[in-house]
């Protein structure tokens, strides 16, 4: 929402002043404009007015296509046009198409070597699969890199395909992917599934039968819940060339291989097996909100801000999750983060680099709406964007944390740069004081933070990102999470560690250096 004019005036006068410099030089890599006259801006009271309504019952919990996230994303893009700030989109469209389909629980059963075994009971799947098959194609452990591969002389097309967790490993116990002792994200447990289906799907494989205890569990419970609540799986429009993914048990695997763990290469055996797995998909209207603010120096370099606009909806007994902490925070933030750039750069002090303000669907759902932008259409190149700023739930407290409430998560701020890390620091040490927690930075963190936020589609791609994050509390995924239980003072603060932070990144005189790899 638009500040007093009175507040305005006093900073279109202070952008006149556009000699004087500051010691913000220092920690923003050679910016002299000072921004605290524009933090100041973000307000509790705003971010409180912006969350009262965000994240109220008249919102539905914002679930990904439905008549609540409609909702939200008109509150999100009228802001933005009542700033001033235009769309991203060269056409003048806030909103950016996010092309979901909805497949409800598949139904059906595989019949293997006359055995049949049930979906939901002896193995898990989310697609449909039918036909008749007469051989199944082992490929270890389903990787294509460039330092190995499963699939040397290998056809698969047209067939199913075998494969386990994990990734070799030399005799010296280092890993062959990486050349060390570090494992690469084909043994990432989130990223490990996608990956495998990826080049299934290049090699054109009808279907990939994965052995992975862990997921198995994992996937598990998702269908449980799913057919419990009578609901279907939310994922990118199907163009008719994924392979059907299908987590299997061990013992399922040695009823199609029996030998499978003393094999030590990749082969193909003949077996019987005629599928017959049906499922239905509905259309899922919902889109991403890009706003952008131009750079008047490197408008061609772009750092990129983002939350998630969506939350889990309605629960089956009626109760509305409103998503105040998950991830209204978030939203609101950078509502008032977009303010307060549009603000400086009315007075004359425009970002030296494009700003993007990116909200993105169907975060709760797997990541899919900031998978979208850096996967299949990104709004501008990833080549040219600089960092990704994300913020996912900072509203609240950790109640399994100890010492100063004025503290937040940051995770992920030295994996790709180390530059970003030493100025993230130094902005906070200068502007707002807050405790940096790297708890969940830690690469053995059980939760797997830096992989559960959008953030991570950015990461994956060599961009350095910075996670803001408060930890979960028990209201996390529930009806509590509500606009009355936030600390509205540890969320302005926050708000502000981004906006200046922001702020440094995007008037800094080089962008910031890349000297790590995504794994």
């Amino acid at each position: 929402m638009i500040k007093n004019f009175y507040l305005i005036g006093l900073l279109m006068m202070a952008g006149c002043t556009s000699t004087q410099k500051t010691t913000a030089e220092n920690a923003a890599g050679g910016n002299p404009l000072d921004p605290t006259a524009y933090a100041a801006t973000i307000t509790e009271q705003e971010l409180k007015d912006h969350l009262y309504t965000y994240a109220s019952d008249e919102f539905e919990g914002r679930e990904t296509g439905t008549e609540g996230q409609k909702k939200a994303v008109e509150y999100i893009r009228k802001n933005y046009i009542d700033l001033g700030i235009p769309a991203a989109k060269s056409d003048g469209n806030y909103f950016q198409e996010v092309p979901l389909e909805m497949a409800k629980l598949p139904k059906g059963s595989l019949n293997i070597n006359g055995k049949t075994y049930n979906t939901g009971e002896d193995f898990i799947t989310f697609n449909a699969l039918e036909g008749t098959y007469n051989d199944v194609v082992y490929a270890g452990f389903g990787i294509e890199d460039d330092n190995y591969s499963d699939f040397q002389d290998l056809d698969v097309r047209g067939k199913l395909v075998l494969v386990k967790y994990g990734e070799p490993v030399k005799e010296d116990g280092t890993y062959i992917i990486t050349g060390s002792e570090q494992p690469s994200s084909w043994s990432n447990m989130s990223e490990a599934p996608g990956k495998r289906l990826e080049v299934a799907k290049a090699k054109g494989a009808k279907a990939l039968f994965y052995i992975d205890p862990d997921n198995y569990k994992r996937y598990e419970g998702y269908y449980r819940r799913m057919k419990r609540n009578d609901q279907g799986r939310i994922s990118f429009k199907d163009d008719g060339k994924t392979p059907s993914l299908i987590l299997i048990s061990e013992n399922m695997a040695k009823e199609i291989l029996p030998e499978i763990n003393e094999l030590k290469s990749s082969v193909v055996r003949n077996t019987d097996i005629s599928a017959s797995i049906k499922s239905t998909n509905d259309t899922v209207d919902t889109e991403n909100v890009v706003a952008f603010i131009k750079g008047s120096e490197k408008p061609d370099e772009y750092l990129v801000i983002s939350s998630h606009l969506d939350h889990i909806g309605i629960s089956g007994d009626g109760s509305i999750n409103n998503g105040a902490d998950d991830d209204g925070s978030g939203t609101v933030a950078l509502l008032e983060i977009a303010e307060a750039f549009q603000l400086a750069t009315k007075a004359g002090k425009r970002p030296k680099r494009s700003i993007v303000f990116l909200h993105v669907t169907g975060e709760e759902k797997g990541l899919l709406g900031s998978r979208y932008y850096t996967d299949f259409d990104p709004v501008f190149p990833l080549e040219q964007t600089v960092a990704n700023l994300n913020i996912d739930m900072i509203g609240r407290i950790d109640p399994k944390r100890e010492g100063d409430r004025n503290y937040v998560y940051l995770i992920g701020s030295d994996k790709l740069s180390s530059e970003l890390h030493v100025l993230s620091e130094e902005v906070n040490n200068k502007y707002t004081n807050i405790e940096l927690d790297y708890t969940y930075n830690d690469e053995n963190d059980p939760n797997r933070f830096y992989y559960r936020s959008d953030h991570y589609n950015f990461a994956k791609n060599n961009i350095p990102i910075i996670f803001y994050f408060n930890g979960t509390h028990d209201d996390y995924h529930r009806p509590g999470d509500t606009p009355d239980k936030i600390n509205y003072d540890l969320l302005t603060n926050r708000t502000k560690l981004v906006f200046f932070t922001a702020w440094a990144i995007a008037n800094r005189s080089e962008r910031v250096f890349v000297d790590k790899t995504s794994k």
